[in-house]
């Protein structure tokens, strides 16, 4: 991998941002570009297999218009679908983003956890298997959101969701038994910590939320290594599916996000 790498992060639409953040504090000298399928979100509703196809046509023309050191799939949908095959179809190294099970069954107190993801995510086998081999001794709550992911893109962008549109879709994560109640809830959605702050106003009581980003940080620092001394942090060029043009409001969000913008462009640029 070269000194100064150039990684690719992509999602389906705006919550692979809170992952980019964490990146960028890790390798601020890394060449960054953000690239957004929002021609095709939310994935969360797609079909598997049309999903899986879709994914790694996109990723090949990503990869061949900017020729990354490294990808990080920044969505916990497409990571439990096909991180496996787009393993093994590209050269380019990997790293996904997939449900923070062991570390949230770890540090529970009262062993009632809830992964809070997309319809698509909680149904996944993958999810399963890492409950059976990480939930330890915790009753694991699955619940999949079929709104939070819309109404977290749509906060993003200037347009704030209802508090009780946002409360009705975290409302089955809060689980009492036997008098012990949920203590840890695991975003399985890159786009929920987008919400963070509504999301601890709203819970029915104080909860643990689990962002996986900075374990993913910490993971492009393994394969990347650390940054390069001195080295000055570039611009992010953005690539959006739909060759849409973000409003100045949303323009603004990037840069909040870590984002030293370059360009906002087509897939292709």
């Amino acid at each position: 991998m070269t000194a100064v790498p150039t990684i690719l992060v992509f999602d389906s639409g705006l919550g692979g941002l809170t992952v980019f953040r964490e990146v960028v504090k890790a390798r601020p000298d890394a060449r960054f570009v953000y690239a957004a399928d929002d021609a095709f979100f939310p994935y969360g509703r797609q079909d598997e297999s049309k999903l899986i196809a879709r994914v790694l046509q996109v990723m090949g023309e990503l990869i061949v218009a900017h020729r990354p050191d490294l990808v990080v799939i920044a969505c916990n949908t497409a990571s439990t679908l096909v991180l496996a095959q787009l393993r093994e179809q590209f050269k380019t190294p990997f790293v996904g983003t997939v449900p923070a099970i062991k570390p949230a069954c770890a540090s529970s107190n009262s062993k009632l956890v809830t992964v809070l993801g997309t319809e698509v995510t909680v149904k996944r086998e993958y999810t399963r298997t890492l409950i059976r081999e990480h939930g330890q001794d915790c009753v694991v709550t699955l619940v999949g959101s079929p709104r939070l992911a819309e109404l977290a893109e749509l906060e993003l962008n200037g347009e704030p969701a209802a508090d009780a549109d946002i409360a009705g879709e975290i409302a089955p994560c809060f689980v009492t038994v036997n008098g012990a109640r949920t203590d840890t809830i695991v975003l399985a959605c890159t786009h929920y910590p987008l919400l963070l702050k509504r999301l601890e106003t709203l819970a029915l009581w104080p909860v643990s939320f689990v962002d996986p980003a900075p374990a993913i940080a910490r993971r492009v620092l393994d394969l990347a290594g650390q940054p390069v001394p001195g080295a000055a942090m570039s611009a992010t060029r953005f690539a959006f599916t739909s060759g849409k043009q973000p409003s100045p409001a949303l323009q603004t969000a990037l840069r909040r996000f870590g984002a030293k913008l370059e360009t906002v462009s087509g897939l292709s640029s």
